[in-house]
């Protein structure tokens, strides 16, 4: 066509002379942080998977479950101990909120809050972890002990590892660096930290009820 106009560029023009406006089609995809922290717990939901297979197997086959001489773990406090984890849960979705709505201020401060009842979930845990091994709990001493240490310690291993990524972003916050650039790096740590909160209540009823 003369001039060097096509005919997509043409109907625009035609159709701006109409007083309609063109319409303009956009193609979104997730940040690559939450795409690799996806995967991550997809690897994640495999290994756990394989853990809760060994419980149940095993748990199955055992005479007597817990064995005799072996301390009963604390099914009360871990119960409160939980709340307190999912309110974690809901103070991060009220960070990322907050960040998509560039409120600085308020995202920090929730941010912190999750971290500050994703520390006290883990110190609670601590103690009790080391009151029952003060009760004879061990982890040689057949699959009772072993199982619990393995699965409370591993997942105890996550909560730390997003403890981290809190505090990572944080400091990324206050230091400006999601005031107007993208929030791909809080997007990913809260699905990191929401796979961590979900998955516990699973382990908990499994591990403290069975």
């Amino acid at each position: 066509m003369a001039g060097g106009t096509t005919m997509p560029e043409l109907n625009v023009l035609r159709g701006s002379r109409r007083g309609a406006r063109p319409s303009v089609t956009t193609a979104t995809r997730a940040p690559n942080a939450v795409v690799g922290v996806a995967i991550l717990i997809a690897a994640e939901l495999l290994f756990f998977g394989g853990l809760i297979t060994a419980f149940l197997v095993l748990r199955a086959s055992a005479i007597f479950w817990p064995p005799p001489g072996q301390p009963r773990f604390p099914i009360l406090i871990t119960a409160l101990n939980t709340a307190v984890l999912m309110a974690s849960g809901v103070t991060m979705r009220l960070a990322v909120k907050a960040a998509q709505h560039r409120q600085v201020h308020n995202f920090v401060s929730r941010i912190r809050l999750t971290a500050i009842l994703g520390g006290v979930f883990l110190l609670v845990q601590g103690v009790e972890w080391m009151r029952l091994i003060a009760h004879g709990l061990r982890l040689s001493q057949g699959v009772y002990g072993g199982l619990f240490t393995t699965i409370i310690s591993v997942h105890g291993l996550h909560v730390l590892g997003g403890l981290i990524a809190l505090m990572i972003v944080t400091i990324r916050a206050r230091a400006g660096s999601y005031a107007t650039a993208t929030i791909g790096g809080v997007e990913a740590c809260a699905l990191y930290w929401t796979f961590v909160v979900a998955i516990w209540p699973v382990l908990y009823v499994l591990v403290y009820f069975s």
